[in-house]
């Protein structure tokens, strides 16, 4: 005949839980699907009853090979975990390090590493990495650095080009690039660039002009070369600057040379003509004593009361055409009035007022 051991049990369609007390060593097992465990009576009260009833087998206190099971509680892994082809669902918390030694593939919306600092061996990082990517698809991407606002750091599709929210400081020393030909640095355009669209620059102390002549209505001359003692001359003509040189003149002699003009007299005596005397190279008026001419405040004057003028002055100069008196009368036409008496006035002879007179006594 078999021996059969009984245990205690609790009917599927009780409640989960353990038994409120068991005998030492007792054993009860529960059957209802939410419990399914097997409890055991541990240590002894002295009275029959076990000091605690604790769970020591079933689905419910242990882990089972292929059943769906919720394993609350603490757990020390040692050795090796295999959980190939698991499916972790809901919220896991690794409290200490975890390292992946495979590929990692994250699926999810939202991927956040709240961590100092980031450590990639890979130097290269890819991103909007979709099955078929496009430049409107990784329009926006880049990055982005959270401060009192955001500072980013974007691929632009609009315009073609990676845009920064901020400025860009390169380090002493350092310098601009493009295909490798050096554009700019933190004192000199790169040699580079040939070609600019500036309107204004600051005070030019130093450099070489090697473009276009610069035009007179823009501040230049106008003018590529020049010949020694060439000097530019304001021309209304067409708005210019023209060359011109200086030309000697009489007794002149004009030296050009590179960057100077000399102008000096010729080797010449001055000789002193009528009414003129000369002392070295300065003239001076030869007067005639009381004859009519004289200095005054150091230009010429004519004195009317002189008494040594020679020549007559014609009546059609408004003179008398005479120096005497009767030649005056003479010349004028006049005749001469004397008085007779006190009755009787001689005329020998004129005309006064257009009356002519042949001569008689009145």
């Amino acid at each position: 005949m078999a021996n059969t051991i009984r245990i205690k049990k609790r009917a599927s369609t009780g409640t989960a839980g353990a038994p409120s007390s068991l005998a030492p060593s007792e054993l009860a097992f529960n059957e209802n699907t939410s419990d399914k465990k097997l409890y055991y009576g541990y240590g002894d009260n002295g009275d029959g009853t076990a000091s605690s009833v604790i769970a020591i087998g079933g689905e419910g206190a242990f882990t089972t090979l292929d059943t769906a099971q919720t394993i609350s509680g603490n757990k020390t892994f040692t050795g090796t975990v295999d959980l190939s082809g698991a499916t972790l669902t809901g919220n896991t918390t690794f409290g200490n390090n975890l390292v992946v030694t495979g590929d990692l593939t994250v699926n999810g919306t939202t991927t956040t590493v709240n961590s100092t600092t980031v450590s990639v061996d890979d130097k290269n990082i890819e991103l909007g990495s979709t099955a078929s990517p496009t430049d409107a698809s990784a329009d926006g991407g880049g990055l982005t650095l959270k401060g009192d606002t955001d500072h980013t750091w974007n691929w632009v599709n609009s315009t073609d080009a990676w845009t920064s929210s901020e400025h860009i400081d390169l380090a002493s020393g350092k310098e601009f690039k493009i295909a490798g030909t050096s554009v700019l640095s933190g004192s000199t355009l790169g040699s580079g660039v040939t070609g600019s669209s500036l309107t204004s620059v600051g005070t030019l102390t130093s450099g070489t002009w090697s473009a276009s002549t610069i035009a007179v209505n823009k501040g230049g001359t106008g003018q590529t070369s020049y010949t020694n003692g060439q000097l530019l001359i304001g021309n209304t003509t067409g708005n210019t600057l023209t060359k011109a040189t200086l030309t000697a003149g009489s007794n002149i002699s004009i030296t050009n040379g590179a960057g100077s003009i000399t102008i000096a007299a010729g080797d010449t005596t001055y000789t002193a003509g009528d009414g003129l005397d000369v002392t070295a190279n300065e003239f001076s008026l030869d007067l005639k004593a009381n004859g009519g001419l004289v200095i005054e405040s150091t230009e010429v004057g004519v004195d009317l009361g002189a008494s040594n003028i020679t020549g007559i002055l014609a009546v059609a100069d408004g003179g008398t055409g005479s120096n005497t008196s009767s030649g005056a009368r003479s010349t004028l036409g006049l005749g001469t009035i004397a008085t007779q008496n006190s009755n009787n006035v001689s005329i020998t002879g004129g005309s006064i007022d257009g009356i002519t007179f042949d001569g008689g006594t009145f």
